[in-house]
């Protein structure tokens, strides 16, 4: 029978800095980098069925690529690779993330039958101080980007076909 071994000791700071530069590194990859930018401005569902429909199309892999790289990183945490004060430091982006996630986890949770789903991200930003006003600071100022980015765009229309 096989035994696993756990470890309970805690990284060194110093062991905590390589990974999360590692991990800074790996964000950097051009797959990833526009996925997570699809994700951070255009990915604004307002409702479930919203969120749904965008699961749906075009953009799976990239929702799944963004959140498959933040549940892996976080899993870092949760399994004692990398101190969690250490990393929210370095990976402020993740309560970014989180915060388009939360308000439809546990639907989503039970419509896929996996109530597990982005376990890690969610144990690592809630382990955080002040976890949910920084969630609803993060999730108002993506709102208020993504309605700037919206009216621009229309304005934009606008002059154009004024143009004409």
């Amino acid at each position: 029978m096989a035994t696993v071994q756990t470890h309970t000791c805690m990284p060194t700071p110093f062991e905590s800095a390589i990974l999360n530069l590692k991990l800074f590194e790996l964000r950097r990859e051009p797959v990833l980098r526009e996925a997570r930018e699809w994700f951070l401005r255009e990915f604004n569902p307002e409702t479930f069925p919203e969120f749904v429909a965008v699961l749906s199309g075009t953009r799976n892999a990239s929702f799944r690529m963004v959140l498959g790289y933040w549940d892996i990183a976080a899993s870092l945490v949760t399994n004692g690779a990398i101190d969690g004060a250490a990393f929210r430091s370095a990976h402020g982006e993740i309560f970014a993330t989180f915060s388009k996630v939360q308000p439809f986890l546990e639907d989503l949770r039970t419509a896929s039958r996996e109530p597990e789903f982005c376990k890690h991200i969610e144990a690592v930003v809630l382990a955080a101080p002040d976890a949910q006003a920084i969630l609803t600071r993060r999730r108002e100022a993506l709102r208020a980007a993504a309605q700037r980015l919206k009216s621009a765009s229309t304005d934009e229309s606008a002059n154009t076909e004024d143009e004409h």
